[in-house]
């Protein structure tokens, strides 16, 4: 049999080649794409699909030998039925007939590691949209990729809390709020997992649990108390299982406290116990330390070769009692079941996978999420949307165009980079797009590099608009140090605005950037990272086709020194003395993200939930009532008072009674609709105690349980975490 190779790169998710894997297969297999019968041969009484998935996984594996039932807890062979031997001179007996191929990939973003798919914006963008809806459709086409492409598990979406916008993957994840990360993942893990049900492909939400950095994130410990453990770091993942149920959940690779993630505890107490989770918990990749420690504490499967889990390790603990078979049994059990519920069984990965999946409906997609995830921030003098009397656009900066300006282009903030990254080679720029439709008013483009901040300066001094692009490369593996530009890009769009006061600033970051120059320029367009469809988004929006409606999913500080991380000590931590684990205290507690600046009196450059738009909208009648069993009914109104349809973002927030100690206050509702001129909605949203958000309630360590303080709670209605001009009291007793 073939020996998957060696991986090539560090992270690579591909290990043994699609048709190697496929001429193991047992041809007792169901057709690709296609649903098998509830008929299945005798020796296959696991493919009887008139069982449960928890019926079918036990018929497996009571018909497994041990060695069988260990190949179920690593990555390769349990999704290499056709292959016995690994890497490391590993072997394994083959595996039960019926049993399918079964191919990772990395995606919290798009269809990772291969050619010729879609490359959508990044996740904070499509955080920015608050669009659930969107979400699930951008996520059903990704699992459509993934499935012609030869891969049915995802490992994706990711959350965390953002706790510094200066780590490396927030553009992975959903933003600084565990309602908005939660309830986002939550939508594209059911996108993935139902939105092709003739393809299906099994979600692995990540990273479990406080993964926040990625300085030193093997040798780092996130230290921190059991309260802002279960209100900050566990409730994104919480409110997403309430809402979906993703095949796995992928352990992190810092330590919680002095305990790495894939062995800590907290795996069976918070995960699996309190949670609910029923699925599988899966290693990243060479975050695993142990054998016994892991698989007692909750870790089902290792990914990628066996090591830690190899056959020797895992009868090794079972000879001394490290663990039992039962361990190894429900370990498996969880895979097998997870697999089976998926659909993984029953519709097989096709024997000749496309290697060109994108289409032009999901570039739509693409260029829908880069639109409504684009963030207005700044309109002095409505000089967006441009209009008619312009007639000169200088457009400025290095990722406007396609043609690289010292290794710089559209394509290098297409996507979150990565350590093994993707090609964007379909990028539309926003050069040419520009250009296309600046031609359709009678209106000329010229385009400087912006190498040369003298020469750009000079470019744009006689043009009617300066657009300027700034941008920043942050991902995996590469924190931002400073959140500044990169190239310059400070330097550069001072000089352009210092030249033409009629400047557009448009930033290609993946998260929060300072701006020195803010009162310099008249327009500020966050783009996040964009995708492949950026320039056509842009230009849309520039001209004023597309109505922006972003919202910002992270606050943007004025200063550094604002952050809530910002002595060592926060971040990056310290290495104590003739210590290797990086120390990382997490003593700012609850107080993340836009909490922080409430509770401090910190004004932000621009607050959580804020975006602007080019129509105006007004609030009114609130009404707030308790019914049965703690829940408040709020009631208000939104009218569209300007004179173009635009859409709204309403957000709901909850003051807590002091004595709970909460620190300002905390987003616990969020609608999204689309107002014409002069039209009015009725918003109507319950806020339930019992809700996995746990909106009216705080962790008591005592109790160890959520509590609900009696007292005053104050709720609050607008478009921002800052532009709230409802209000009004209840007291719960």
């Amino acid at each position: 049999m073939p020996t998957p190779p060696r991986r090539a790169r560090r992270r690579p998710r591909l290990a043994v080649p699609l048709a190697a894997a496929v001429l193991g297969l047992s041809v007792l297999q169901a057709p690709s794409g296609s649903a098998a019968e509830n008929t299945f041969p005798a020796e296959c009484p696991w493919m009887d699909t008139g069982k449960s998935a928890d019926q079918r996984a036990h018929l497996l594996l009571d018909a497994s030998t041990l060695d069988q039932t260990l190949r179920w807890l690593v990555e390769q062979p349990a999704n290499y039925p056709g292959v016995d031997d690994f890497e490391g001179g590993i072997s394994y007996p083959s595996q039960l007939p019926c049993t399918p191929q079964v191919q990772y990939t990395d995606g919290p973003d798009s269809v990772r590691g291969t050619d010729n798919v879609t490359v959508f914006p990044s996740q904070i963008s499509m955080a920015a949209t608050w669009d659930t809806t969107l979400a699930r459709t951008k996520a059903a086409a990704q699992a459509d990729e993934a499935f012609r492409n030869g891969k049915n598990v995802v490992l994706g979406p990711g959350v965390s809390s953002s706790r510094t916008p200066q780590a490396g993957r927030t553009g992975e994840y959903f933003g600084e709020d565990s309602l908005l990360s939660g309830t986002l993942a939550a939508a594209q893990i059911n996108g993935l997992q139902d939105g092709n049900p003739d393809e299906p492909v099994m979600a692995v939400l990540k990273h479990y649990v406080a993964n926040e950095q990625e300085t030193n994130r093997e040798t780092s410990s996130s230290n921190m108390d059991e309260r802002t453990l279960r209100e900050v770091y566990d409730l994104p993942f919480e409110i997403a299982l309430s809402k979906s149920s993703p095949g796995g959940i992928m352990c992190s690779y810092n330590q919680i406290n002095g305990v790495y993630s894939c062995e800590n505890p907290l795996l069976k107490t918070n995960l699996k116990k309190e949670l609910g989770f029923d699925g599988y918990v899966v290693s990243d990749w060479g975050s695993v330390h142990s054998t016994g420690k892991s698989l007692a504490a909750g870790l089902d499967q290792e990914l990628n070769r066996p090591i830690h889990y190899s056959p020797d390790n895992l009868k090794a603990a079972l000879g001394t009692g490290e663990i039992t078979r039962a361990q190894i049994d429900e370990a498996a059990l969880r895979v097998v079941r997870a697999y089976i519920q998926a659909g993984l069984f029953d519709h097989r990965l096709p024997s000749q996978p496309s290697s060109d999946v994108t289409t032009e409906a999901h570039r739509a997609v693409a260029r829908q999420v880069a639109t409504q995830g684009s963030v207005l921030l700044k309109n002095q003098g409505k000089i967006l949307p441009l209009s008619s009397g312009v007639k000169k656009i200088a457009v400025i900066g290095p990722t406007a165009s396609n043609t690289p300006t010292n290794g710089v282009s559209t394509r290098t903030v297409c996507f979150q980079a990565n350590v093994w990254g993707m090609d964007c080679r379909n990028a539309v720029a926003p050069l040419d797009a520009i250009t296309e439709r600046a031609a359709q008013q009678g209106a000329g483009v010229v385009y400087n590099d912006g190498s040369d901040p003298a020469a750009a300066a000079a470019a744009a001094k006689d043009a009617d608009v300066a657009v300027v692009l700034g941008y920043n490369v942050i991902g995996e593996l590469v924190d931002d140090p400073g959140l500044t530009l990169d190239g310059r890009g400070d330097q550069l769009i001072d000089a352009v605005a210092s030249a033409n006061p009629d400047t557009v600033a448009v930033l290609e970051t993946g998260s929060a950037v300072l701006m020195p120059w803010q009162s310099k320029v008249k327009g500020i367009m966050e783009a996040w990272y964009p995708g492949q469809e950026q320039g056509n988004s842009l230009a849309r929006l520039l001209f004023g086709d597309d109505n922006p409606s972003g919202r910002l999913p992270m606050t943007f500080p004025k200063s550094a020194a604002d952050l809530p991380t910002s002595t060592e000590q926060q971040y990056p931590g310290v290495f104590p003395e003739g210590g290797n684990i990086r120390q990382v205290d997490y003593s700012e507690g609850l107080k993340v993200g836009y909490k922080w600046y409430d509770a401090e009196g910190i004004e932000p450059l621009y607050p959580f939930g804020y975006g602007l738009s080019y129509t105006s909208f007004a609030y009114d009648n609130l009404h707030v009532k308790v019914v049965k069993g703690n829940k408040l009914e709020v009631t208000f109104k939104v009218t569209n008072t300007g004179r173009r349809t635009g859409t709204e973002t309403s957000q709901v927030y909850l003051t807590l009674p002091r004595a709970s100690g909460e620190p300002g206050k905390r987003l616990v509702s969020f609608r999204r609709q689309e107002l014409e001129p002069g039209q009015h909605r009725q918003i109507r949203v319950t806020v339930d105690s019992g809700s996995a958000g746990h909106p009216l309630s705080v962790w008591d360590p005592a109790t160890d349980r959520w509590v609900t303080p009696k007292g005053t709670y104050t709720v609050h209605a607008g478009s921002s975490s800052r532009d709230l001009p409802l209000e009004k009291s209840i007291i719960l007793h």
